[in-house]
């Protein structure tokens, strides 16, 4: 399936096929075009659309919010558009270009389609901004943060060998529960903490994270651990060296531990918000 986005400019081609072929990311220069509008697209977003929107929609609530809280809330703006618009695009690649699913192990390894790589381009551009945040406000992020975005752009950045687009494609859906994470934030900013808003929004967001991330995330990294291992044992034209399938396989690892530490760190904070408070020593019949 072709890349449905318009065509890389010739002279962006050209300037980046060096850097490319250092790196051996044959497929990168046919998406630059896409990694660096996305980047600026979401500071954009989180510089100049979100306090203006924000400010707008939530007047009381975030013009009275701290500087620091208002850079969290204009991160999470951004989360939450980029989890829709890449979560929109990945299905719609995975529904309409049905030959993926006649791929064998040595396509689901180095097949590359147009339309794929233009889902890790604008992977690779969020991930790149993403970087760049949790750099610039580490102690607000946090070291995880931090650890996520740079797996992830390792993980997207390799993908333009090409190598392993089918599960590539596949483990974006991660990002299906992102938009419930970000909402369960700006309710409790919102002053509906408790709320059944909130509750109803936890239990989507616990259930959508487990299912998307834990079971269909090790699922798809199963099989794709299962690949790759095959492919190392009968090489085809592109063997795969040994470093690359460490440096995949340990990324997709640390972003499988913080989604299993994530995910017990999510179901404590839900649970949270609903715990009744205990009365007060002395208050009898409450």
């Amino acid at each position: 399936m072709r890349d449905p986005f318009f065509p890389p400019p010739v002279a962006i081609v050209r300037a980046t096929q060096p850097l490319a072929n250092s790196l051996a990311l044959r497929t990168l220069p046919l998406h630059v075009h896409e990694i660096l509008p996305a980047f600026s697209f979401y500071q954009f977003i989180e510089t100049i659309a979100a306090p203006r929107v924000s400010s707008a929609l939530f007047p009381k609530q975030y013009d009275a919010l701290p500087e620091r809280t208002k850079r969290s809330w204009n991160v999470h703006v951004v989360s939450l558009v980029q989890s829709c618009l890449i979560n929109g695009l990945a299905l719609w690649v995975i529904y309409q270009d049905t030959e993926r699913g006649t791929w064998g192990w040595e396509r689901r390894v180095w097949g590359y389609s147009g339309a794929t790589g233009m889902v890790q381009g604008f992977s690779a551009g969020y991930f790149l901004w993403d970087i760049f945040v949790s750099a610039r406000d580490v102690d607000g992020m946090g070291w995880g943060g931090l650890m996520h975005a740079t797996s992830a752009l390792v993980v997207s950045l390799l993908g333009f060998r090409p190598f392993v687009n089918y599960y590539g494609l596949n483990l974006v859906l991660y990002e299906l529960s992102t938009p419930f994470l970000n909402i369960h934030w700006f309710l409790d900013k919102l002053g509906k903490t408790g709320s059944w808003a909130q509750l109803i929004n936890g239990i989507v967001l616990i259930a959508t994270f487990g299912a998307s991330r834990l079971v269909w995330g090790t699922y798809q990294t199963y099989w794709m651990y299962q690949d790759i291992l095959m492919a190392m044992k009968i090489p085809g034209e592109l063997p795969v060296p040994p470093w690359l399938a460490v440096a995949y396989l340990a990324s997709n690892t640390v972003l499988g531990a913080l989604n299993v530490y994530w995910f017990g760190k999510m179901i404590q904070t839900v649970s949270a918000r609903f715990q009744k408070k205990p009365s007060k020593s002395g208050e009898k019949g409450e």
